[in-house]
């Protein structure tokens, strides 16, 4: 069963967000958390506040075991901009752009979750090795 959690209009770059999302993504709930609570980044502090809620929303909505729960999607989607104006030399004014973000984390206590890294990567090729081969045509070469 999946279970998610968004929190909306956080004020952060997504850019600096995604970060830390990267990491996390795949890996169980409690390994997750520690490694948010050991993160220097500003973000650590959303990012495990969302988590938090969609661990919490596991275990009491759909009586999850937290044990078992993994994160299958940790996403950061661009929010609104707040667009602010800075007095510049001779009257004139430059832009600030203070961007917002959406954080969404999707727990689930399936197995089967997507590859990672390396894995992901071996995966790939060996996929790709297969279809090439399920095109080459089979040749045989006959002793004139």
């Amino acid at each position: 069963m999946e279970v998610r959690s968004l929190y909306k209009y956080a004020r952060m770059s997504p850019f600096k967000v995604r970060e830390l999302t990267r990491e996390i993504q795949g890996l169980p709930a409690s390994e997750a958390l520690d490694i948010i609570n050991f993160s220097p980044l500003k973000a650590s502090r959303l990012v495990g506040q969302t988590l938090r809620s969609a661990i919490a929303n596991a275990e009491n909505n759909h009586n999850l075991e937290v044990a078992k729960l993994m994160i299958k999607e940790a996403t950061v989607g661009e929010g609104p901009t707040l667009k602010r104006i800075m007095p510049r030399a001779r009257g004139s004014a430059s832009p600030i752009r203070k961007r917002t973000s959406h954080i969404k984390i999707i727990l689930t206590d399936e197995l089967e979750l997507p590859l990672r890294g390396k894995a992901r990567r071996d995966a790939k090729l060996t996929a790709a090795k297969a279809r090439r081969d399920a095109r080459k045509p089979k040749t045989t070469k006959t002793a004139a």
